[in-house]
This record gives structure tokens, C-alpha cells and sequence, in this order.
């Protein structure tokens, strides 16, 4: 049996965002685990010049780094580590990372915006015809039939291991790179870089750029760690237009189940993210608490 490390909360993203929400949710004495791979968009940054209380500016890691100290200072416990599936299962929210499993009865959604793709001639044409960006929403139409998922990490062979137990062949496009996760042995690894992806009005193959190709009916992008938009997807709360569909308290319609930040789209800025941050904290806080008094 799989070993499971249970608490009241689990945060996803390590950013301003998740740090904001841990602080409100640990001061309110609950059991907190902040899960983040990296720094995120924070990350990218090189020096912060419009937030709120530094006269001239912060570097943006050395933020970074000062909210991290801070909540584990209150006793948040962050764990680097990577994400690429939750489940809503009997009221718990059941999170598999690269290194655990967790279960926690709110998790809080604020690993940020990016939705990751590839300039690769006909992928955007065939999305919704062949191209789909998760595997758990879209797996079952293709029962029995070839697919294969673009990707080289832990995020692609999670996605290729669901459609296992449902289309008739899974191979892994690692586009020219190497694999830098472990893949079971019913799962193919072409390595070839991929020139086009073809069909009619579906698509139908993919072509690579030595000229051979490989028959599938679906494509499955999951590029590098997965995004809130694709954690989101997977639990059926981002709309037609790929955002999530959340309320002024940062709540979902699944019970429990709260984004921040970036991923929520608007403003994209450190100010907006601790805000919606401290409104997703609150929010799980009075939610645990009525769990617990009933």
C-alpha cells in the first residue's frame, strides 16, 4: 500500500500566491503543506520595483525566498517537489507528486499560468480534433485506438500511464529531447524531433522530421511540469476558453477546492497574487472549520 502524508490543507505553488494562502491558513492552526517545483514567474523576474512597502524595489528572488522562510518560521512545511495529478476522492482531495501522495480535505490551486506548447505546424489546427491537453477529460475517445503524449518528464509518462488502460497503443514524443523519467515497459519512447501533425478533418498522424511517421488518433501535449490550468482541467473547473471558473472567494463548485493567482488570470502581479492568496487562506480556514464542527 502506497504511503499517503494527510493534513488539513495542501497548497500547490510555492509563489506569492500559495505562501499568502499557507500564512492565513497555519495562523489559524491548521495543518499546512505548501507543494512548489520552483519559483515560478517570480522566477523569471530580476528585481520587483512596484510592490508595496520596498522604497526602491526587491530582487525578486530574495521575495521569493523571504515569504518561503516566513511561513516555515510559522510552520508551514514546503516541499519542492512536482505535481501532476489530483483527484477528488470521497470529499479528499488525493494529490500524486514525483516523491508522495497526499490527501487533504482543501487544496488550494496557485501554481501559476503558463499552459505549455510547441510551434509545431498543425498542433493548434487539431486542437479538439486530435489534440487534447489532458488526458483524464479526454482519454475515453479514444478507446482502443493509437495515441501518443509530447513530452520527456514525469508529467508526460503520469498522462501516457492513464491512457494505458484505454487506447490499443501509447508511445511518448520526447520531440528531440531525452527522457528524464523512468517509463514503464507498455509505453513506446520515440525520440525523433516532430515535423507536422496531419489528418483530414482529425487528425490521423504525426510526422517527423526524417520523414517517418506514426498512425495515431490523438496527441496529448504534456510538456515539462503541469500547469494550474492543466492540474484544473483534470477536476472539470476551467471553462471553454481554458480559465478557471472560480467566485469572489477564490472558491471552485468542488467543495474545498480554491485557486490563486496567476492561474485565476487579470492582473498578472505579486499584489494581486498575495491578495487572492489571503482570500483563498480564509476562505479554507472557514471551510475546514465547518467540516470539523459537524
Amino acid at each position: 500500500m502506497e504511503n499517503i502524508t494527510m493534513c488539513d490543507v495542501i497548497i500547490i505553488g510555492k509563489g506569492p500566491a500559495g505562501i499568502s494562502a499557507s500564512l492565513y491558513a497555519v495562523r489559524a492552526g491548521l495543518n499546512v503543506i505548501v507543494i512548489g517545483k520552483d519559483s515560478g514567474s517570480l522566477g523569471k523576474a530580476s528585481r520587483i520595483e512596484n510592490y508595496y512597502g520596498f522604497d526602491g524595489g526587491i530582487n525578486a528572488s530574495e521575495l521569493f525566498e523571504n515569504g518561503i522562510k516566513g511561513a516555515e518560521r510559522l510552520g508551514v512545511h514546503v516541499i519542492t517537489d512536482e505535481v501532476f495529478e489530483i483527484e477528488n476522492m470521497n470529499g479528499l482531495f488525493h494529490i500524486t507528486s514525483s516523491h508522495g501522495i497526499y490527501e487533504s480535505a482543501v487544496c488550494i490551486l496557485a501554481a501559476g499560468s503558463s499552459r505549455k506548447t510547441l510551434p509545431i505546424k498543425g498542433l493548434s489546427d487539431y486542437e479538439g480534433k486530435g489534440v487534447s491537453y489532458c488526458a483524464v477529460c479526454d482519454g475515453f475517445f479514444y478507446k482502443n485506438l493509437p495515441v501518443a503524449v509530447i513530452g520527456n518528464a514525469e508529467y508526460a509518462v503520469s498522462e501516457a500511464k492513464h491512457l494505458t488502460s484505454i487506447a490499443s497503443e501509447v508511445t511518448i514524443l520526447t520531440n528531440g529531447l531525452s527522457m528524464t523519467a523512468s517509463v514503464p515497459d507498455e509505453i513506446k519512447v520515440n525520440e525523433s524531433p516532430i515535423a507536422s501533425i496531419e489528418g483530414d478533418d482529425l487528425l490521423h498522424k504525426v510526422v517527423f522530421k526524417d520523414g517517418s511517421t506514426l498512425d495515431v488518433e490523438g496527441v496529448f501535449v504534456a510538456i515539462g511540469t503541469a500547469s494550474s490550468v492543466d492540474l484544473a482541467r483534470k477536476l472539470g473547473v476551467v471553462d471553454s476558453e481554458g480559465k478557471i471558473d472560480v467566485d469572489e472567494n477564490m472558491a471552485t463548485f468542488i467543495p474545498g477546492f480554491y485557486t490563486a493567482g496567476d492561474c485565476n488570470g487579470g492582473l498578472l502581479q505579486v499584489a494581486k497574487a498575495v491578495g487572492e492568496g489571503a482570500i483563498a487562506g480564509t476562505s479554507a480556514v472557514k471551510y475546514v472549520k465547518s467540516l470539523k464542527s459537524k
